[in-house]
């Protein structure tokens, strides 16, 4: 293979693997807020307010992947 062929192989395994653990976690994340609300209706306002946090900082893993895939795909 040449270094092009491999370069866009190694930005499709960064982006892929780069995206499961975030996708992942914002699910269980998403899961268990709604569980946490179905169990104490009255926190409602303050575990929403941890879940959106939560998955803002699951979110930024993603893009940190994707500025990675981009370095490889452009620079590398």
């Amino acid at each position: 293979m040449d270094a092009n062929t491999m370069r866009l192989l190694a930005t499709a395994i960064v982006m892929g693997l780069g995206t499961l653990g975030p996708g992942l976690a914002i699910g269980w994340i998403g899961s268990k807020s709604v569980e946490a609300i179905g169990r104490n209706p009255e926190a409602s306002s303050k575990v929403q307010t941890m879940a959106i946090l939560a998955i803002a900082f699951a979110e930024a893993v993603a893009i940190y992947a994707l500025v990675i895939a981009l370095i490889i795909k452009f620079v590398a």
